[in-house]
């Protein structure tokens, strides 16, 4: 009799389990590093044809690891014919921990006293497996372990004279047919009877099924994984222990179930009983060397870079999630659709903050050329832009942004938007016509607008284009050393209950006009301090990104700090969404504003909105031409003329130079 060697078992994770793994620790695990279950498949050996010698050679079966490994429904499916394993997973935060062997020995004990204890149970563990792991999230690199524990049997089994040797075909078919009767997937299964009456049953009940049975015909068949004509795979080690130390058989014929006609057969005995001392286990994988120890899987070079920017784009934000702000919602950030009205110093920084927050769809709109003041404030640009009479901002700046992300949706429009004072000529029309409807279009196709265009009249048609329409508009504005950023209020007929907040226009008592005729060069740039800017861009994109984590979205009520005092907002996870922010970088000081909508607002009001609903782009053509028809239609005139005539009225005195004031 001979010592009975067994070959160890090998893993084969797919590139779809890492990719898996993934997904489990950014969306689920986070920085818990407690065990979880997974599953897995084995692999019986099979014969390959070899071409270069003829003949077959066999080739060992493994352990794989699909997508489906930590109970995924869209998983792949197990190979045909393979068995189902059950394991137990744990992932390390730190690569320090990964590689620290009392913490690696602990987990495999711990694992090894669940088989052990499985044993007294009427559900034995016979094939669990351990894998523990360290993922490098940021370069797709994961450091991994596996174990397959086994008892080290004392003393060891023997197989008789001769050791396996080829199964009859009948016998593997038959124990095959037996194994597709009872659904048994847990690799190892009993036997007994003789050819055409055979009869099967699951390994636990042993002592039952074999009562009366001369030892010579307990057949115990499994799923085998080892190519070797001398030595059974690794699963039988657990389940010939089990059989001796549970059931009391030291005297069995196993048969090795393998692909293709290399099933072999043996007889295995134990030369006496078993030790009484607590039995120990071993089962660490080798790596590529042949040593004990783990293994790294570096996924990096053989991914797609567009894939692995998609990935690595949002990493941040999961990281914030489940690290600081569980209640975040990434994916209604990432689904909103946003409109560019500008794509100059404000509308590069508006459009890089948004990718930030993971935000996809990007549309610009612009009429301009990169000249050579902007690349240094316009981050988008860069000098070879400039060259030629400059490319279309518009194009540009969606050309970049696909260039920083490939993954960006980033879309562009170079047309003129149509202004209140800038009137049209009659050989202009059919073209206005063009730009209004192509704007209305942009509008109604995306969910937030920005304005960042460098008039205030140039504000005023998508003002009311989104009021009728219901749309967030997101207002941001520059002075010298102040900004203004602004959430417009719903329009007239969307407010959901309480007072409606103002739009950009609601405290004006006048229409807008041409601010852009006569002026001079000073007048023409939009003067302010470098750092203005990006300030008030990243300000807007918060704001925006605040709003839509607001349960009451465009109708969520003006927060501010003494607001707050009051009652704690139960609205934004982010904290406050104010309806205004007036900053001056001078004093350091950001105000929270709140100002509510006006009815004669020549932006925002329900006469307004109403008419442009009403007459379209004849109300519009009539905006553009005449300069005192917003006036007229909103009563400012009248209000102009009350207030010229209550002045009349005053008698003013006329203070002396000596008076103390």
């Amino acid at each position: 009799m001979a010592p009975l060697q067994f070959q160890p078992l090998s893993s084969q994770p797919t590139p779809s389990f890492w990719s898996a793994l993934n997904s489990l620790k950014l969306d689920k695990l986070k920085l818990d590093d407690s065990e979880q279950p997974m599953e897995a498949w084995l692999e019986e050996s099979r014969e390959i044809h070899d071409r270069e010698k003829g003949g077959t050679i066999g080739v060992s079966g493994s352990v794989g690891l699909g997508s489906g490994a930590f109970g995924q429904e869209s998983g792949e499916r197990p190979p045909a014919g393979s068995v189902e394993l059950k394991g137990v997973f744990k992932n390390y935060n730190t690569i320090e921990e990964f590689k620290a062997t009392e913490t690696k020995k602990e987990i495999f004990n711990s694992v090894a006293d669940s088989i052990l204890a499985s044993f007294e149970t009427n559900a034995p563990q016979l094939d669990t497996f351990l894998l523990v792991t360290f993922a490098d999230l940021k370069k797709y690199i994961y450091h991994y372990w596996f174990a397959f524990p086994a008892v080290v049997s004392k003393p060891a089994w023997e197989i008789e004279e001769g050791g396996l040797v080829a199964a009859e075909d009948q016998l593997v078919a038959e124990a095959r047919k037996l194994a597709d009767d009872l659904s048994n997937r847990s690799g190892a299964l009993l036997v007994r009877g003789p050819a055409g009456q055979r009869t099967a049953a699951p390994v636990k009940d042993a002592t039952a099924f074999f009562e009366g049975v001369p030892s010579s015909e307990r057949i115990v068949a499994f799923h085998d994984p080892s190519h070797l004509p001398d030595a059974p795979g690794w699963p039988v080690r657990n389940v010939l222990f089990y059989l001796a130390s549970k059931h009391g058989l030291s005297d069995v014929t196993i048969l090795c179930l393998r692909s293709g006609s290399s099933s072999r057969i043996g007889r295995v005995s134990l030369p006496g009983p078993l030790s009484a001392e607590k039995p120990t286990f071993v089962g660490w994988e080798r790596n590529k060397i042949g040593k004990l120890g783990s293994r790294v899987a570096d996924l990096g070079p053989m991914m797609d870079p567009a894939r692995l920017a998609d990935q690595a784009v949002d990493l941040n934000l999961k990281l914030m999630r489940w690290r600081i702000m569980p209640s975040l919602q990434l994916e209604k950030v990432a689904a909103t659709k946003c409109l560019l009205l500008g794509a100059g110093t404000l509308g590069c920084y508006v459009a890089r903050a948004l990718m930030g927050w993971g935000i996809r769809n990007i549309t610009f709109v612009d009429s301009a050329k990169v000249s050579y003041s902007n690349p240094v404030r316009q981050p988008l640009f860069d000098f070879e832009d400039c060259l030629d009479g400059g490319k279309p901002k518009a194009q540009c700046a969606a050309d970049r942004l696909k260039k920083i992300f490939p993954g960006v949706n980033a879309q562009a429009h170079a047309f003129t938007i149509p202004m209140p004072g800038h009137p049209v000529p009659s050989t202009g029309t059919e073209a206005t016509k063009a730009d209004v409807a192509k704007l209305e279009s942009l509008i109604a196709e995306h969910d937030a607008v920005f304005l960042l265009m460098d008039s205030r009249e140039s504000r005023w048609l998508p003002t009311v284009i989104g009021a009728s329409l219901g749309k967030i508009i997101i207002n941001a504005a520059l002075g010298y050393d102040s900004y203004l950023v602004m959430r417009h209020g719903a329009g007239p007929d969307q407010q959901d209950g309480g007072k409606r907040l103002g739009c950009y226009y609601c405290n004006d008592i006048v229409a807008p006009a041409d601010s852009l005729s006569d002026r001079t060069l000073d007048q023409m740039c939009t003067v302010t301090r470098p750092g203005i800017a990006p300030i008030a861009s990243a300000s807007a994109v918060e704001l925006l990104v605040s709003l839509v984590q607001h349960p009451l979205g465009i109708n969520a009520p003006a927060e501010t700090a003494s607001s707050a005092e009051q009652e704690p907002s139960k609205g934004s996870p982010l904290g406050l969404v104010p309806h205004q922010l007036r900053g001056q970088l001078s004093q350091w000081k950001t105000l929270l504003i709140e100002g509510a909508a006006y009815d004669r607002c020549t932006g925002c009001s329900k006469i307004v909105v109403d008419a442009y609903r009403k007459d379209g782009i004849d109300m519009l053509l009539k905006v553009f031409n005449d300069l005192e028809y917003l006036e007229k239609l909103t009563g400012l005139d009248e209000l102009h003329r009350e207030s010229e005539k209550a002045m009349e009225g005053i008698e003013w005195e006329e203070g002396s130079d000596e008076e103390d004031f």
